[in-house]
């Protein structure tokens, strides 16, 4: 029985994606992972354009004070 190259393509993504990629964290690495640069929330600027966004495309308020129309006209 002869396979298709589709077929094995899907069946390498699949076991790709379903491989885990998570790491153990060494204490003494810990360090660097609790650097300010590794935060989402980082860039003030970056962070008020994302709930910007987010609450004139989904008309919901980011808990920033301010209430979103979902029109984009606030």
């Amino acid at each position: 029985m002869k396979r298709s190259p589709v077929a094995l393509l899907f069946l390498v993504g699949a076991v790709a994606a379903l491989t885990p990629g998570c790491a153990s964290v060494k204490p003494w690495q810990r360090g660097m992972l609790a650097d300010r640069v590794m935060r989402a929330d980082r860039d003030p600027a970056g962070l008020a354009l994302t709930e910007h966004v987010y609450f004139s495309r989904e008309a919901a308020s980011g808990g920033r004070g301010v209430g979103g129309g979902g029109c984009g006209c606030n």
